[in-house]
């Protein structure tokens, strides 16, 4: 892998370039790149930035419940309830 640095009115541009990618890879890459209308080169941009925002994501804990015991293996979970407490109520003092 070579990265390129430069630095042009502090604009930093990078070049990567990937060696040895399996030919099957690449053709997905130009598939999917054509049916979007775009570059693979945009695509792999946009690749890389959506993996690098969901990596940066700090999931809930319900959500990392959710991905190991969720319905895609086999366990239903109950739905948003109130796990043990109750909603506060108040009554209007004047009301009787």
């Amino acid at each position: 892998m070579n990265l390129f640095f430069y630095s042009e009115k502090k604009e930093v541009s990078t070049t990567i370039t990937i060696r040895n990618i399996d030919p099957i890879d690449k053709s997905w890459l130009q598939q999917e790149a054509h049916r979007r209308g775009i570059s693979m080169e945009e695509f792999v941009r946009r690749l890389i930035r959506k993996n690098r925002e969901n990596s940066q994501r700090i999931s809930k804990p319900s959500e990392i419940f959710r991905r190991y015991f969720g319905p895609e293996h086999g366990i239903d979970l109950p739905l948003n309830e109130w796990f043990g407490c109750q909603p506060l109520f108040f009554q209007d003092e004047n009301k009787k």
